[in-house]
């Protein structure tokens, strides 16, 4: 083997954190306190569709989370954390997924800390790094399209900075096309929904995401995606002047579309 083989492969930046998406649908989340910090743990993941039960007294929760509560947003339990909570916890009467601590008292936090690695139960300790299995990074929404940017607990501000910058240079409407775009491939899959299509339907919804700008793709109808859906057989991609023309039941044989292929000129 040459020497410089191992140039062809990428550098390992060893330091950094696997960065996934965490299902945690309908999974039981305990949040321990209810400040401002809780309350953005809260938000968190009941975006991510978690069951969510707070753990804090009524004299420690913010306006935020105090509407959660009224709104049956989450389960209250209006008292301190108790060690029995890591084993059964309501509504579930079940051990928590995940615990996220955001507590003012460092002692409480890190017998927490332990008791959830005793128990095996991925925990967050809201700013103590080294007392965490995960990190929240500064998240961008737009529909389905979440951007996280972290900075592995060094710099939370920094990370919302930097999260705001790139926000602020994506296109207008991309998550609209994102939309599209899902409901396009669940359509795809519907007619062609064998194992062995997986390829072919991977490539042409490549071809399609590339050949359509976010306007282009945020303006497709129901009827043009299924039109879409009829060039997939044949793995071709239609210019989307010839899926407008044909809307109201046109076939694509019956039009004629100018491409530009041959050319004119008006001598005045």
């Amino acid at each position: 083997m040459a020497a410089n083989s191992n140039d062809k492969f990428p550098k390992i930046q060893r330091g950094g954190s696997l960065i996934l998406a965490w299902q945690v649908r309908n999974k039981h989340v305990l949040v321990v306190g209810g400040g401002e910090v809780a309350a953005g743990r809260i938000l968190n993941v009941l975006n991510a569709d978690a069951n969510v039960t707070v753990v804090s007294p009524s004299s420690g929760l913010n306006l935020e989370v105090r509407h959660r509560i009224a709104n049956n947003e989450v389960t209250h339990l209006d008292r301190v954390f108790q060690p029995s909570d890591l084993e059964t916890l309501p509504p579930s009467n079940g051990p928590p997924d995940m615990v996220l601590v955001a507590v003012d008292d460092p002692a409480a936090s890190t017998q927490i800390w332990k008791l959830c690695k005793e128990h095996r139960i991925p925990a967050n300790i809201a700013d103590v790094p080294q007392e965490c299995d995960f990190y929240f990074g500064s998240i961008h929404r737009d529909g389905p399209l979440q951007i996280m940017v972290s900075t592995n607990g060094k710099g939370p501000r920094l990370a919302a900075s930097i999260r705001k910058w790139i926000g602020n240079q994506l296109p207008a409407g991309v998550g609209d096309a994102i939309e599209r775009i899902g409901e396009l491939r669940a359509k795809l899959r519907q007619i062609a929904p064998n194992a062995e299509e997986g390829p072919k339907r991977m490539r042409w919804m490549t071809r399609v995401s590339d050949a359509y700008t976010w306007d282009e793709m945020c303006g497709l109808t129901e009827e043009d995606m299924d039109n879409l859906l009829t060039f997939y057989p044949p793995n071709k991609v239609p210019q989307l002047d010839m899926l407008k023309a044909m809307r109201g039941g046109m076939a694509p044989e019956d039009i004629d579309v100018f491409d530009g292929s041959f050319g004119f000129s008006v001598v005045a």
